[in-house]
């Protein structure tokens, strides 16, 4: 094993370096969709949510395509059976979540959403590692305040299979990310999940399609989902599923600084409260979330 190539003190250091690597790839990964999400707005009036989201995995299918040329050949069948797996499951994530907040407000979608990582966070922590979800929980509680509004029964069941979606997500993703080197799987995944939304969407949006659009889509596809699809593979080859499904309870809280500055939306007492606890989870997630080592695929 690798860890009998180096000294005890050397190994930790090992460790932890990598494991700041994941969560700063995972932090950027939310980043770009939050900055992603918000500079969809345009599209949503021209096409709706789910256009704008069949839109972006669309030409994200495109881009990982052209760009990364997979082979099919170079995968293991188990390997590529994941990746086409990985690949309906992100559609079907994409697609569900955006229907939930078509009927739903986005504090409460965003809340039943996140039921997914949370559960991955819960069942896959050991010991003190599930204080950390504990915390990420009331955090995003406080931050989204899903008690506020009504709740439409349909978009709750859209909002709740998003959530089985993402669970999904993480754990396929991490087990891709150890069968299959750089982000070839990705380059599966993603034309994949944009023919399942093609099927699903697409004759309800070439209609309303013009060059701007296009271009427009073809923009944001590369900040949603080519770049925190890419980064997310990546750092789940550093993180345990429970530290990455806890890390993803800082989304809200980026979110939430994203609308102030850029909305100009200033939080409430609640929403401050609830950085706090998501950014006290996320450290705890990252100083805890090491993954041993995997042999490169």
């Amino acid at each position: 094993m690798w860890t009998r190539t180096v000294g005890i003190g050397s190994a930790g250091r090992v460790l932890s370096s990598s494991t700041r690597t994941g969560a700063a790839l995972a932090v950027a990964a939310m980043l770009c969709v939050q900055l992603g999400l918000a500079l969809s707005v345009g599209l949503f009036d021209h096409v709706g949510p789910e256009g704008a989201a069949w839109l972006r995995l669309a030409w994200a299918g495109v881009l990982v395509l052209v760009l990364v040329r997979p082979r099919p050949s170079s995968f293991s069948r188990s390997a590529l059976l994941a990746c086409v797996v990985l690949g309906v499951v992100t559609a079907g994530m994409t697609m569900l979540f955006m229907a939930a907040v078509a009927r739903l407000p986005l504090g409460t979608a965003s809340a039943l959403e996140f039921l997914g990582p949370l559960t991955v966070a819960i069942t896959r922590g050991r010991g003190g590692k599930r204080l950390w979800p504990v915390l990420a929980a009331v955090g995003v509680l406080l931050l989204t305040e899903p008690w506020e509004g009504g709740a439409d029964l349909v978009g709750v069941g859209y909002a709740l299979a998003s959530a089985v979606c993402w669970a999904t997500y993480i754990l396929l993703t991490q087990r891709v990310g150890d069968e299959v080197s750089g982000v070839r799987g990705l380059a599966v995944s993603m034309p994949v999940a944009a023919i399942v939304a093609t099927l699903v969407q697409g004759p309800a949006v070439f209609g309303h399609l013009s060059w701007e659009l296009l271009l427009a889509g073809l923009g944001l596809a590369i900040l949603l989902p080519v770049v925190p699809f890419s980064f997310e593979m990546l750092a789940l080859r550093r993180l345990t599923a429970s530290a990455f499904g806890t890390l993803m309870s800082l989304e809200p809280a980026i979110a939430m600084t994203i609308g102030l500055l850029v909305l100009h939306q200033v939080p409430d007492l609640a929403a401050a409260a609830g950085v706090l606890f998501v950014v006290v989870a996320g450290v705890g997630a990252e100083r805890t979330g090491a993954r041993e080592r995997v042999a490169a695929p």
